[in-house]
């Protein structure tokens, strides 16, 4: 049992909300209390013992609201997405292939095949399906793991690849422990190539960030993105250029959870260069880097330092241009569910409401299974204002 296992739920509160760098007035003031309650609530004084409440906590924090309630109380949506991530772990600690010991009888898949099948998994991960690539995964790992060790030539990038996306899709479960498991074997195995390494770099960034190493993220993020980067921005390979953008993408958000908004904007500038030479429209390395991409990663920027004003100003303005439909499904509903964020914070559920809508309309799964989302549609349910639409959504998934 890990010892964060048997906190209190009050210091539970007390421990992610530093993980934040969120003072205990900040955090009084995105829930709408007053700093004696949290402080009453960090110290044991006042008992947490409403659902809604919890989950408006872990929404502020970014965290799933099993965290706070503890492994002993887990909604059935967390139970189901445990199960299936246990799957995942079970298939990345087999061994077989180190070990000489094959765990079925089935034939190596040749590499060109593999390849065809790891992209079916990321285009399905891009259009945000995320229960089909759960039961895609173990399989697909293990026959990555196989073709690898069968032809390590033409089955390196398959592998890592197959590593990535399941890293991706772990992070969106509200999973990094595992997460790390499989970027940790992306980048071995992308060693020596200094594309594969960068493109690996891209989900450990995810992975990091997600695990609340924000200093550390930010700082891999750089080396790798500077390891990859053009020496002149203007005749840079798109691809690698994409890579790199991306790469900083990372170090920024890395830099503006922990709390340094002037590197992040400058980190975000230098991005938004190399994303006017990429342009729109392309998904390099499955990064859908480009100048819209950059252009929502300042948005989220702005909600995470609170100033709800300007990000609305930037979303309303950013999501009608061309480069918004360009992106991946996955890509734009996640960002809504951030975006909703920010009209919450400028008392707006209406809009909230609106944008949570989009994002279901566009990628389902990133509202109904991913535990961000749905923390920020019981959210929004909550308020007086909320939409009758959300409020019947919320009820459907069992949100309270």
């Amino acid at each position: 049992m890990d010892s964060s296992d048997v906190l209190p739920v009050g210091r539970r509160v007390a421990y992610w909300r530093g993980r934040r760098k969120l003072s205990q007035q900040v955090l009084a003031d995105r829930l709408g209390k007053s700093k004696s309650w949290v402080d009453k609530v960090e110290r044991g004084v006042r008992s947490l013992d409403k659902v809604s409440t919890l989950q408006d906590i872990a929404t502020v924090l970014r965290i799933d609201t099993a965290v706070l309630f503890g492994r002993d109380v887990q909604p059935a949506a967390v139970v189901e997405r445990a199960e299936g991530v246990e799957r995942i772990r079970m298939a990345l600690s087999t061994y077989e292939i180190a070990l000489e010991r094959p765990a079925s009888r089935r034939p190596v898949m040749p590499a060109e095949r593999l390849a065809r099948e790891v992209a079916h998994a990321w285009t399905t991960f891009q259009y945000a399906r995320y229960p089909q690539v759960v039961e895609l995964l173990p399989q697909l790992v293990a026959d990555a793991q196989r073709t690898y060790a069968h032809d390590p030539g033409r089955g390196r990038m398959p592998l890592v690849e197959t590593y990535r996306v399941t890293a991706a899709l772990l992070v969106k479960l509200g999973a990094p422990d595992v997460a790390w498991l499989a970027v940790d074997r992306a980048m071995i195995v992308a060693i020596g190539d200094r594309v594969l390494v960068a493109a690996a770099a891209v989900q450990l960034g995810q992975v990091l960030r997600a695990s609340g190493r924000t200093k550390v993220a930010k700082s891999v993020m750089l080396a790798a993105a500077y390891r990859i980067a053009p020496p002149v921005v203007e005749f840079g390979d798109p691809a690698e250029s994409s890579l790199c953008g991306t790469l900083l993408v990372q170090a920024a958000l890395a830099a503006a959870w922990d709390g340094d908004d002037r590197t992040a904007v400058e980190l975000l500038d230098e991005a938004a260069e190399m994303a006017a030479r990429v342009g729109d429209g392309h998904d390099h390395y499955r990064t859908g880097f480009g100048t819209t991409a950059v252009d929502l990663a300042r948005i989220v920027v702005a909600v995470e330092r609170g100033d709800a004003e300007e990000a609305v100003t930037r979303h309303e303005q950013v999501t009608t241009r061309d480069g918004w439909s360009w992106l991946p499904a996955e890509h734009r509903a996640a960002y809504l569910v951030d975006v909703a964020r920010a009209y919450l914070y400028a008392d707006d559920p209406v809009n909230a409401g609106r944008v949570l809508m989009e994002a279901d309309r566009i990628a389902p799964a990133e509202i109904r299974h991913r535990p961000a989302g749905r923390d920020a549609l019981a959210q929004v349910a909550r308020e007086p204002a909320a939409p009758a639409m959300i409020i019947q959504l919320a009820a459907i998934l069992g949100l309270g």
